[in-house]
């Protein structure tokens, strides 16, 4: 049976003995409504570490006025069961007032990495993801956090900030999941309907194209980023938020494609619903 901790005190509690028993604590910050991708963080936690604990809190700090948060898909009931079958020791599930009591002021921002890509369309969402991260963090005191690729502008940000404020926590990549046709797992792809879930792989199929091109010797990212956007074109649902192509390191955008430190990524909206994808070269 997963334990289902409310509190933060209790949950600093948890950890104190944890930590005093010399057992290390595998960490997965999650909103819930898990899935298939959830779940490979939770198993490579489960394989490294003597302790797992999940985090389900739908964080409204991440979320702008015009944005899902009231329709954000819920379902802890089906969460709390895919963590006992996964081996999840203990489910941190807070409620809003306990993380951000009516006197809450504190924020924590990384402030260069915020603002390109995903912050030019969702300016305050990464001070959100910052400072739930770190909140968390400070209550859990994990040895190793999980996070997937697929969101990578906050894997780069919050390996930064843990790099920053010195914090003693490792913080663990893990690989993309997808469904059979390539769509990128996303909690959010259950707001596509059919007709808008058939179309939703051009965001792989143009990453693959930007592939073929990188294979072939072509590094240039304006041929890159224009081929792509005649894959995604192609569909005629399809809305193009940004592609982009940026180094690893600072996020700045590149002119050429460099080998082992490029990002390249992209949102669409299907509809209301915003999708994104990457691949790391």
């Amino acid at each position: 049976m997963s334990e289902v901790i409310h509190t933060i005190e209790q949950m600093k509690e948890f950890s104190k003995k944890a930590i005093l028993a010399q057992k290390s604590i595998g960490f997965v910050p999650t909103m819930g409504y898990l899935h298939e991708g959830h779940l490979s963080l939770i198993q490579k936690a489960r394989s490294q570490n003597d302790i797992v604990v999940v985090s389900i809190f739908v964080n409204p700090l991440q979320f702008a006025p015009n944005e899902d948060f009231n329709t954000y898909p819920r379902d802890f009931e089906k969460d709390r069961i895919l963590c006992e079958q996964n081996g999840v020791d203990v489910i941190f599930y807070p409620g809003y007032e306990e993380m951000y009591p009516q006197s809450y002021q504190t924020y924590v921002e990384v402030s260069f990495l915020s603002k390109p890509l995903e912050g030019k369309s969702r300016p305050t969402h990464f001070k959100g993801v910052t400072t739930i991260v770190l909140k968390l963090f400070n209550i859990i005191k994990p040895t190793r956090a999980y996070f997937g690729k697929k969101d990578a502008q906050q894997l780069i940000i919050i390996k930064k900030m843990v790099e920053d404020l010195n914090l003693d926590v490792e913080i663990v990549p893990c690989e993309i999941k997808r469904d059979a046709d390539g769509l990128a797992l996303s909690s959010r792809n259950v707001y596509l309907n059919a007709k808008e879930r058939s179309q939703a792989i051009c965001l792989k199929k143009a990453l693959d194209k930007a592939k073929e091109l990188i294979d072939a010797k072509i590094y240039d990212s304006q041929t890159i980023i224009q081929n792509m956007k005649n894959v995604i074109n192609s569909y005629d649902l399809a809305r193009i938020d940004y592609i982009s192509i940026n180094s690893t390191d600072c996020l700045s955008e590149l002119k050429e494609v460099v080998l082992g430190k490029t990002l390249i990524s992209l949102a669409v909206f299907f509809g209301k619903t915003r999708l994104i994808d990457n691949m790391w070269i």
